[in-house]
């Protein structure tokens, strides 16, 4: 969703996001039995910009904006009619990943010494590590798991903007660092063609069906999942 939220990128990232999983569903329409177990992607996003609101799966998914909750309702919604003993719709927060752009961009900010809070700061992000949501998707594929529905993919702690700044600075051994008001957030997506949405609004998603079923995170805390992160780095050097 790295783009500008016009009426042609918001289209674009809605079939991009459909058209594929329709053309799914009406293959698995020609099946002669069910697919066991559909995972289905979606995103938190579908919440908006939910503030101080805490979140699980009965939360009901926001109005807007078009960018975020529209393009992830309309995704949710081309999987109805789907050929399956069971649906999961993992909606997934921000995933930790070194082979990701989002963390190379946010590890590249706390390096060039720009790592402070950015806008007030006080934006929910929910995150999860790349070991924990690989394994949430195989707990939804197992065969005798009871998993169904919506399935909140993320850790269950999550942070406030300034927080994960912080962490990122530390696992950097950066210094304190400035903050990047919203109005220079605006400024830079603008040049960047990206949505300062994406940076300006929050959500404090917790996994609250998946921690009844019993499922262990790998990785529950921000600072020890980057220093792992880190240290597979420095392995590959």
């Amino acid at each position: 969703m790295d783009r500008r939220p016009t009426a042609a990128n918001i289209s674009l990232l809605t079939t991009s996001r459909v058209d594929p999983t329709r053309a799914l569903v009406e293959g698995s329409r020609r099946l002669d039995l069910p697919v066991p177990a559909w995972v289905q992607a979606s995103t938190l996003a579908i919440y908006g910009d939910a503030g101080e609101t805490v979140l699980d799966e009965s939360a009901p998914p926001a109005d807007g904006p078009p960018q975020m909750a529209g393009v992830a309702r309309a995704w949710e919604a081309a999987v109805e009619g789907a050929n399956a003993e069971r649906l999961i719709v993992l909606r997934t927060g921000i995933v930790l990943d070194n082979d990701t752009p989002a963390l190379d961009r946010l590890w590249g900010l706390a390096r060039w010494g720009l790592g402070g809070r950015v806008g007030p700061g006080t934006q929910w992000i929910s995150w999860v590590h790349i070991d924990d949501w690989l394994a949430i998707v195989r707990a939804a594929l197992e065969p005798d798991s009871q998993l169904e529905g919506v399935l909140h993919a993320t850790g269950p702690e999550p942070v406030r903007n300034a927080d994960l700044m912080a962490a990122l600075r530390r696992s950097l051994g950066r210094p304190a660092a400035p903050p990047t008001p919203a109005l220079l957030v605006h400024l830079g997506a603008a040049l960047l063609r990206t949505d300062p949405a994406l940076a300006l609004t929050g959500r404090r998603a917790v996994p609250a069906r998946l921690l009844d079923s019993g499922f262990r995170f790998a990785h529950p805390d921000l600072a020890e999942a980057l220093a792992d992160l880190r240290s597979r780095q420095a392995d590959k050097t």
